[in-house]
């Protein structure tokens, strides 16, 4: 995986400011960390359920799940992506009292 540059000026042009960016990247990393969570278990248990006497090929298998998910994109890269892309709706849950 390469290392990539981030413009903060850009990053930041995307909301208000920097540190609403920052939580807003973060609150989808969790997002997609969830769901890469819930893919990787549901394609594991079948796996798992199988319990035989060849746990050579098992391995292999989950082994070889495990390497497909490790070379996605981080959550957090990922996000960045969306954000900086314009792919990333959010919105800001207002107080009702401040109103």
């Amino acid at each position: 995986m390469s290392i990539e540059t981030l413009d903060l000026e850009k990053f930041e042009s995307k909301t208000a400011n920097l540190y609403e960016s920052i939580v807003v990247v973060s609150k989808r990393s969790r997002q997609i960390n969830d769901s890469i969570k819930l893919e990787l278990n549901q394609r594991l248990e079948p796996i798992i359920a199988k319990e035989t006497e060849d746990d050579t090929i098992m391995n292999q298998d989950k082994l070889n799940i495990s390497l497909e998910f490790e070379k996605r994109l981080k959550p957090t890269i990922q996000s960045i992506h969306e954000i900086m892309d314009d792919k990333l709706e959010f919105r800001f849950k207002h107080d009702e009292e401040g109103k």
